[in-house]
């Protein structure tokens, strides 16, 4: 178990924000935020990739009262970037880029955006020296094959590519060959003590296994997973860890990836729950987004608690997709 040390005293968020779905998670995302961790001294920065040959639409937001409302009302600051290697074909890349444009040597805390922050995020005890990601994830990758490599094979081929010590990776407290003995990320948060030295990384790797992976990968599906295969090498390569974040902080009661709308409703703590639809009720967040329909639906029509009330959130199926494919049965899937 990681020391608990005392919560950092400056760092900055970032999290992505563009055009569609998005803009209305960054108005969420920022008002919980605001609400609940009112202490918080950094700046929250907006990533935004800007129209480029990557793109065939307009990822930036053009929505001026979306941008008016993150910047005036909550403070958020938004930072543009010109995607070179990623875009329209692999807009997870956004996370990976966007580090290009957040401030030198400056800690940082990256969330995706359909997340919502419900605690004292000023009292997490990040230790930016050692970076780490979310553990709240399902054995998604590699997929294995019956005749093909098994995980050991696989994860080290990856190891060996980059110069990593597999061995010191490895969960020893976990079955060989069982998905959770190799380390393994959600990219739904990650922190580091400066972005460029991180997104420099995650870059190199990112693009090294997309353009010439090891053979070992060769039956390997790559989107949308590129990204959570890439960081752990980042994360090992920078001396962090599975255990360097006390557990039930992030993803537990100071902040809820929820991914989607009427997954959060179906699973999520009365207390995420709570926050959403509490920062959701200003009259002028309010009115922004109503034009979003999962909102407006879910929140203000009240279908998000004819979704809770399908699932007893003590006795959940164990796969999400279970979860998923009930909640679409019965018409109130919306993302």
């Amino acid at each position: 178990m990681a020391q608990r040390k005392p919560p950092a005293e400056t760092f900055n968020i970032a999290i992505v924000a563009q055009s569609g779905r998005l803009q209305y998670e960054a108005i969420l995302f920022a008002a919980s935020l605001r609400a609940r961790a009112p202490g918080f001294k950094g700046r929250l920065l907006l990533l935004e990739p800007q129209p480029g040959p990557k793109w065939a639409g307009y990822p930036a937001i053009r929505n001026i009262e979306v941008r008016s409302l993150l910047e005036n009302e909550f403070g958020a600051e938004f930072l543009p970037f010109e995607s070179r290697h990623f875009g329209q074909d692999y807009p997870y890349g956004n996370k990976i880029e966007g580090l290009s444009v957040l401030p030198e040597g400056e800690p940082f805390v990256f969330f995706d955006t359909d997340t919502l922050i419900t605690g004292d995020l000023t009292e997490v005890p990040f230790d930016f020296e050692r970076p780490s990601a979310s553990l709240r994830r399902e054995g998604t990758w590699p997929k294995i094959e019956l005749y093909g490599p098994g995980y050991g094979a696989i994860w080290k081929s990856l190891y060996d590519k980059f110069g990593l010590d597999y061995d010191s990776s490895l969960d020893l407290s976990q079955p060989d060959e069982y998905w959770k003995r190799y380390l393994y990320f959600n990219a739904g948060y990650f922190y580091y003590k400066c972005p460029r030295q991180f997104g420099d990384l995650f870059l190199e790797y990112a693009l090294a296994i997309r353009d010439d992976p090891p053979r070992e990968l060769v039956c390997q599906p790559m989107n949308p997973w590129l990204d959570q295969v890439a960081l752990p090498l980042v994360i090992h390569k920078l001396g962090g860890g599975r255990d360097a974040l006390p557990e039930g902080l992030l993803d537990g009661t100071v902040s809820c990836h929820y991914r989607v709308l009427s997954m959060l409703y179906a699973r999520e703590h009365d207390r995420v729950v709570e926050v959403l639809e509490e920062v959701a009720s200003p009259n002028r967040v309010k009115k922004t987004l109503k034009n979003y329909d999962p909102v407006k639906r879910l929140v203000f029509q009240g279908r998000g608690q004819k979704v809770r009330d399908m699932f007893d959130r003590d006795n959940l199926p164990a796969r999400e997709q279970a979860i998923r494919n009930r909640i679409k049965r019965e018409g109130f899937w919306m993302r």
